[in-house]
């Protein structure tokens, strides 16, 4: 039997005697300084996680969550960080029980009685503080909760835990500073690139493509009542020209030029709520779904980026609305195209080996798998597959907003990513082939620390090179 939500936590806790720089010493990343509160950490954690409880839709899964003696540990061998470090604390359920716990002993009957009649105190400081430190070793790609026999999605409650860290400031500082320009900066985007940066970028693109291919293809920018809006991950305007290239082409050629259009108002399509904060992943969405309805699109394209493309798919309706957009990944866009006829590949293009790399935020769940393989192998001449792929797919060992702070990379290239390295340099590929912004950052680290010698690329940056312009 459970409380109701505003039950009375434990009143026996010490007051914080820690300062912000002590908090820094035992995490492995820079805590948002200027929102730590450190005084009273753990009643302050149990007021918020209450808060979360009362007005969320958490509640439920939590309280069946907290009836499951989640212990058997038959999500280890499918952790690729536990098969690294074999550190208990690494068991994905061992950290889903951090957080379960809380819940058992502070918002249960029979945690409550427990608590007060004996005295024991469970919520201290080094507590909150294990929490907010494993909670972000954790990449949270969920491949643990295909091999959990009770059903626990331990990349839910690590989320979850995440998100009640963030409101008391125990929060990866880039992920904050990168949200706080995209929502309340001038620019309104995570890489603060100004319009006009864009626009001469786009142009410049444009310029790109009628040299090496001789089309006119244009980046339409604000046209109404088009079919589709595009919002990529930002950063690709500066580091992934040949995929906005090639998807612009591919556009073109389908003969859906006048069918889609970028918005200058918004147009960047990361967002890190997906990682830490249903608060701040709303409204980034609500930002995207905003931009639509001003221009009237029909539908909102995701360009290649897996937390991008999962968070509106999964979301759009939650908090748009049931009339809001429906949301399309640029790889369903074109598999559609190739299979309607619309575009063609030249057979061979792509000599060298090529391998693919499932980013979990769209191929855990079997949305996008198939689709860019037979893309692939219509036009490259030596395809190989990694093991395991596809809905069970290793990490790049970046996910959960870990590639964002740089401060991890020994940690992600040298423990999260360690099995992902072993299984590129298996393949004996040239090029590896990873459609989101996230990957493909992490798998460059990756090998270049593990000297690796592949290149790391997106599937519309072969696209462009393989599509049959005759």
């Amino acid at each position: 039997m459970t409380t109701t939500a505003d039950a009375p936590p434990s009143q026996s806790f010490h007051r914080s005697k820690l300062t912000a720089d002590d908090v820094q010493r035992r995490l492995r990343y820079i805590v948002e300084k200027d929102r730590l509160v450190l005084d009273d950490l753990p009643r302050r954690f149990l007021e918020t996680f209450a808060a979360i409880l009362t007005h969320s839709n958490y509640r439920q899964v939590v309280d069946n969550y907290a009836r499951i003696t989640a212990r058997c540990a038959n999500c280890a061998p499918s952790c690729q960080i536990y098969q690294h470090t074999h550190a208990p604390h690494d068991v994905p359920c061992y950290r889903s029980n951090l957080l379960l716990e809380v819940y058992r002993r502070h918002f249960t009957m029979r945690g409550l009685i427990t608590t007060r009649l004996l005295g024991q105190e469970y919520l201290t400081e080094d507590r909150v503080l294990e929490m907010a430190s494993t909670f972000y070793d954790c990449t949270a790609c969920r491949r643990c909760t295909l091999d959990c026999p009770l059903g626990l999605d331990h990349g839910l409650i690590t989320h979850l835990g995440r998100y009640v860290l963030s409101e008391l400031g125990l929060v990866p500082r880039a992920l904050v500073i990168s949200v706080r320009e995209q929502l309340e900066g001038a620019t309104h985007n995570t890489s603060a690139i100004p319009l006009p940066a864009i626009l001469d970028t786009i142009e410049f693109l444009g310029e790109e493509i009628r040299d090496e291919k001789h089309r006119e293809v244009q980046f339409p920018v604000d046209q109404p009542k088009r079919d589709f809006v595009f919002f990529p991950a930002v950063s690709d305007y500066l580091m992934e020209a040949e995929t906005l290239m090639g998807i612009a082409l591919t556009m073109h050629v389908a003969g859906d030029q006048d069918r889609w259009t970028i918005g200058s108002q918004y147009f960047d399509g990361i967002n890190y709520g997906l990682f830490y904060s249903d608060w701040i992943l709303e409204r980034v969405l609500q930002a995207e779904l905003d931009e639509a309805r001003r221009l009237e699109a029909t539908n909102i394209l995701i360009g290649e980026c897996g937390h991008a493309s999962r968070s509106a798919k999964a979301f759009a309706k939650t908090f748009g609305g049931a009339d809001a957009p429906p949301v399309v990944h640029i790889i369903e866009y074109t598999y559609r195209a190739y299979k309607e006829g619309r575009i063609r590949f030249r057979p061979g293009a792509i000599t060298e080996r090529v391998t693919y790399h499932d980013p979990c935020n769209i191929a855990r769940t079997g949305w996008v798998v198939d689709q860019p393989r037979e893309l692939l192998r219509a036009f490259c001449s030596d395809y190989v597959e990694m093991t395991p792929h596809g809905a069970d797919n290793l990490c790049c060992g970046g996910g959960g907003g870990t590639v964002s702070v740089d401060e991890l990379r020994p940690y992600r290239t040298g423990v999260t990513g360690a099995r992902k390295a072993e299984q590129l340099r298996a393949t004996g590929a040239k090029y590896i082939v990873a459609p989101c912004a996230n990957c493909k950052k992490q798998l460059r680290e990756l090998c270049e620390d593990h000297g690796l010698d592949m290149q790391v690329v997106g599937l519309h940056d072969l696209i462009y090179r393989a599509l049959d312009l005759e």
